[in-house]
């Protein structure tokens, strides 16, 4: 780690290739399909440019994660603001789409947690699979935990619907 920090590309490139998956799955869990490549890319810039910041104080993959998950929420906000601008919402948004195949369950929760809303999406993926708690979560998306219960409730009951359709 220290080589990195002091600007050494190659131990750089150990730690993209050590920490690149996960980083992935986490914003594909958070933005969908759309843009991953180029999001993930942007964390690792990211990342290179605030790796001098890196206090040690946690584990190199703690600091970034939390680099990782503030960018992906960031750029949804983002993503959100201007398609608000441009774009009508669907009509119905709040209707979950029934999946039609199952392949495997992975494909069929992977299908039902992108038919979420933005905000249930953002609350399901933080808490159930990424284990934060609901203050950590409110802190992340400038809301109130109990706003981060209820848009885990809902995105759970979403979900139990998407699944057994």
């Amino acid at each position: 780690m220290p080589a990195a920090v002091r600007g050494d590309a190659v131990a750089f490139e150990r730690l993209y290739r050590r920490h690149a998956a996960r980083v992935n799955a986490l914003a594909r869990w958070l933005l969908g399909r759309d843009d991953v490549d180029d999001e993930v890319q942007d964390i690792f810039i990211r990342v290179w440019q605030k790796l001098g910041s890196f206090a040690g104080a946690s584990a190199f993959s703690t600091w970034l994660h939390r680099v990782a998950v503030n960018h992906l929420i960031r750029s949804r906000k983002t993503r959100r603001t201007r398609e608000a601008r441009f774009v009508e919402p669907p009509e119905g948004e709040m209707e979950v789409a029934a999946v039609t195949s199952r392949p495997d369950l992975r494909v069929a929760i992977e299908r039902a947690v992108d038919d979420l809303p933005g905000g249930a999406r953002e609350v399901f993926v933080l808490h159930d699979m990424e284990g934060y708690k609901h203050e950590e979560i409110g802190q992340l998306l400038g809301i109130d935990p109990g706003t981060s219960r209820s848009q885990l409730h809902r995105a759970r009951m979403m979900l139990r619907v998407a699944l057994t359709a």
